[in-house]
This record gives C-alpha cells, structure tokens and sequence, in this order.
C-alpha cells in the first residue's frame, strides 16, 4: 500500500516546508511519495525545495493553472495506490496518511476520505458537509428549527456546523484540504483526470459529486486529526469578491446536479437572495464595527 502525496504550492514556501516536513516526521507506518508542484511562484526558485527535501518529486508548472490543474500535474507523476491532495497550509499531527489509507483499504465502498482538521487554536472545522438543496437553505436560513431538534437528527440531516465532527459519518463532500481517494477512481472520472473547470474554490464539491455519481461514498473519518491553519482573506474587499466565486460555483454545481429545471430557479433564488443578505450584514458590521464576520 503506497500513498502518493500531492501538495502544491504558491508563494508559500515557508508554510509548504513546514507541511512537508510535518508528513516526513509522522508518516512512519506507510509507505508514501511526496509530489510538490509548484505552480509558477515568483516568490523564490522552487529548486529551493530540494536543498532540504531532497526525495520529493518536483513538478515545475510554466504557469499558475488553479488548484485543479496543479493536482493533476502531480497525480501524472504519482504511483500509489491511494492520492493525497494536501493543502499547503497543514500540519500534520500523527499517522495520518496510515490511517487514513489503512481506512480506505478496508472499506473499498469510499470513494473520497476526509479527517477531522483543526484550526491552531484548537476549534474544529466544518469539513464535513451535505449538497445545498432548497430544503437546506431553508434550514439553515431558519436554524431555530435544526437546533430544535435531537442532536443526531440535526447532525444527520445538516452536517457543516450542526455535526460535532466526532465520529465517522457518511457525507456529501468534503473539504480538499486533506481529500484521500483510491486511484483507481481517476479511471472513471470524465478525462480520467480531476475535473478543472475550476481555477480555484468550489472543486472539492465538484469532485465528490462525480465520485458519488460513480456509486461511491464520501466519508468523513474522525480517526486522526490535523492542524488546518486557513486564514482566508483579511480584507473585506477580498472576502466579499471569494464569497461572489463561491457562488458562481454552487450554482454551477447546483446546474449539473438538478439540470436547469424549476428546482434549479427556485434554488437559485433562494441562495443568491440568502447570501447576498448574509454579505449585506458583513458590510453593514464591519462599517460599524472595523470587524469582519467570518
């Protein structure tokens, strides 16, 4: 069983180093390769990798192509049985790729696999997460109504926050930071490759869909952990341009789930008018306050 990690990198070398050397230092059941594409930094040569990672495979991109294009540039390097796909911007905190693989191996049902992750200081992340239909919108845009109701039927229902994110559980898609899949699955995607239709944001969902189509299950695993630093945008401007992408992108995924029917126009609706309140809010706080809202 070998597992082929890919990690790309940004004008972050400092932080990619720090992730690198956090999977040399845990992974110790497994065998593993490291795959790092830099994709076009300009922040330092990327040949800087090898002075102290010497055994990593190095994947130069002549450009900046997004998150999708630089994963299958790795994965076009990579032999094991089982891909990676990790953020630049995590730590790893055990074994977490022997027990993530160990996992799959024993459940050859799961398609995509999802750990528990953290931020630095502890808090849990929402990785764990159900598709948006109108039925969930509603929910959550009333959600006196899912915390009125028993904890595991909330959880169930809702996952994102409403689910403790403490035991296994079966999902609709996961966060891409830490995505493990067999490769034999790249075989039955469209283009045998990961779908990169998108640059940036939304591709995790994407993905998850594609591999439940096959008949697959997504699941997210709560038997290891690691650190997630994500510190988004800081600014207000830049924070409100990603929330606009990530809108775009739902409903393109929303388009290929439900086709443009009656559901997808009322979906529509009902999001575009729920998200763009929530960022009239953020707006409205933070010219009182000076304070953003995640």
């Amino acid at each position: 069983m070998k597992v082929s990690v890919i990690i790309i990198n940004y004008n972050t070398f400092n932080l990619t180093s720090n992730c690198i050397r956090s999977v040399v230092k845990e992974s110790k059941a497994v065998n593993y390769e490291i795959i790092l594409v830099d994709n076009a930094s300009t922040e330092c040569d990327a040949e800087n990798f090898r002075q102290e990672f010497p055994n990593i495979k190095l994947v130069k991109s002549r450009i900046n192509g997004g998150f999708a294009y630089g994963n299958n540039l790795g994965i076009e390097q990579s032999t094991g049985d089982f891909i990676l796909l990790l953020n630049s911007d995590t730590n790893l905190q055990e074994d977490s790729l022997s027990k993530a693989a160990g996992f799959l191996k024993q459940h050859p049902e799961t398609g995509v696999l999802g750990c528990r992750m953290t931020y630095p200081d502890g808090c849990v992340q929402y990785t764990a997460r159900r598709f948006r239909s109108i039925s969930w919108e509603l929910l959550d845009l009333f959600r006196f109504i899912p915390w009125l109701m028993p904890y595991r039927s909330r959880a169930k229902r809702m996952l994102g926050k409403y689910f403790r994110h403490d035991e296994n559980i079966k999902c609709d898609w996961l966060n891409g930071a830490f995505f493990i899949f067999p490769r034999k699955i790249l075989a039955q995607l469209p283009g045998q490759k990961l779908d990169d239709r998108f640059f940036m944001y939304g591709e995790d969902q994407l993905w998850c869909e594609q591999v439940k189509k096959l008949g697959y299950q997504n699941l997210f695993y709560a038997g290891t952990t690691l650190i997630h630093i994500n510190s988004g945008s800081t600014g207000l401007s830049k924070q409100l341009v990603l929330r606009k992408t990530m809108m775009r992108h739902e409903l393109e995924i929303m388009r290929l789930r439900k086709g443009r029917g009656f559901y997808y126009y009322s979906f529509t609706i009902i999001y575009v008018c729920k998200e763009w309140f929530r960022n009239f809010v953020k707006l409205v706080y933070y010219r009182l306050t000076g304070k953003l809202i995640k």
